[in-house]
């Protein structure tokens, strides 16, 4: 069989190009022992990819030139040369980019396509969700009673946080977004107080019109004014999570850090990076709370869908340009 893949062929400066990539024509290699192969039907495109392909020192290795890259997948088992897996069941992992994959069973993960829709195991219920789940909870300290904004609030993994934050408790939750039709999709389906189009004048003008007693949370996808907003209307002993910051991805030259840190003096306020690799061990707890809300319909999601393998770059830039809303999915 033949086999369509993604390789990177040189390291984009700015903003990512067409030429940067090649779509290649590979053979499918047959499984060894203890491996499977996998036929992908749903590949995942995430704004941590632009970091992978830069060459700086990262917490996860770049991508490596002319050969291909790696992303979240759900695929059905073609054939299986080991023991709890057999062809036909479905699994999650992480070589996507690829039609066809062959991998050590121990990197595949079986999921129920009866249970949910496989795309639902890259975003809602998968590593997207926990993300939500863990960024909210767990790094920033989520209370029953808080004041949380969220950037980049349409996004997949933005507009968890905020369901999720109205679910737990949250007194007031406002999210930012790139569009108008966005700002109503936050506020009339995924029941945010409050929501602003960033692109529509000052965010700290926007988000003091929007939290006028100031927020305890701050859940950052994005950077950049977004922060600066964020700590300027930080309450005493508030918390930020910082989970990506996309408006920075592509810029050419450092971008200028927040100008009113020292306010962090003042409310004793904390900010703490954090990466979902680190809490799989919540991982049993969000499936069992997850599943039931979006089982019920009281955490709702909406994805982007792209078809093709040959739409896999557009896609991921899609994604960088903001054109999704909820999360982006390809389907082969």
């Amino acid at each position: 069989m033949s086999n369509r893949e993604w390789h990177l062929l040189s390291r984009p400066v700015g903003w990512p190009k067409p030429e940067d990539f090649a779509l290649v024509e590979t053979e499918v290699p047959t499984p060894g022992d203890g491996q499977v192969l996998v036929r992908n039907t749903h590949l995942s495109v995430d704004p941590y990819m632009r970091g992978r392909m830069s060459a700086a020192k990262s917490y996860a290795a770049p991508y490596e030139l002319g050969k291909v890259m790696q992303g979240g997948a759900v695929g059905e088992v073609l054939a299986s040369n080991a023991e709890g897996i057999s062809a036909g069941d479905h699994v999650l992992h992480f070589f996507g980019w690829r039609e066809y994959a062959v991998m050590d069973a121990k990197h595949a993960v079986k999921v129920d396509p009866e249970a949910a829709p496989p795309s639902t195991y890259l975003g809602v219920l998968g590593m997207t969700g926990l993300t939500a789940y863990a960024g909210l909870l767990r790094t920033a300290s989520f209370k029953e009673g808080d004041v949380v904004f969220v950037s980049g609030a349409a996004g997949a993994v933005g507009s968890q946080v905020g369901q999720i934050a109205k679910l737990k408790g949250a007194s007031r939750v406002i999210g930012s977004a790139g569009s108008d039709e966005k700002v109503e999709l936050l506020v009339d389906e995924y029941g945010f107080d409050a929501a602003f189009n960033y692109k529509n004048g000052p965010v700290s003008e926007q988000l003091r019109a929007a939290a006028p007693d100031g927020i305890d949370v701050y859940f950052d996808n994005v950077g950049g004014e977004h922060l600066e907003a964020a700590v300027g209307s930080l309450n005493l002993r508030g918390r930020i999570a910082i989970c990506g910051m996309i408006s920075v991805y592509n810029n050419t030259e450092p971008a200028p850090g927040p100008r009113n840190l020292a306010r962090l003096i003042q409310t004793r306020g904390r900010i703490e990076g954090f990466l979902v690799g680190d809490h799989y061990d919540l991982q049993p707890q969000f499936v069992s709370e997850v599943v039931p809300w979006v089982a019920s319909g009281a955490l709702k999601y909406r994805e982007t869908v792209v078809d093709g393998i040959e739409n896999t770059l557009e896609a991921f830039l899609g994604v960088l340009r903001g054109d999704n809303t909820g999360k982006m999915i390809v389907k082969l």
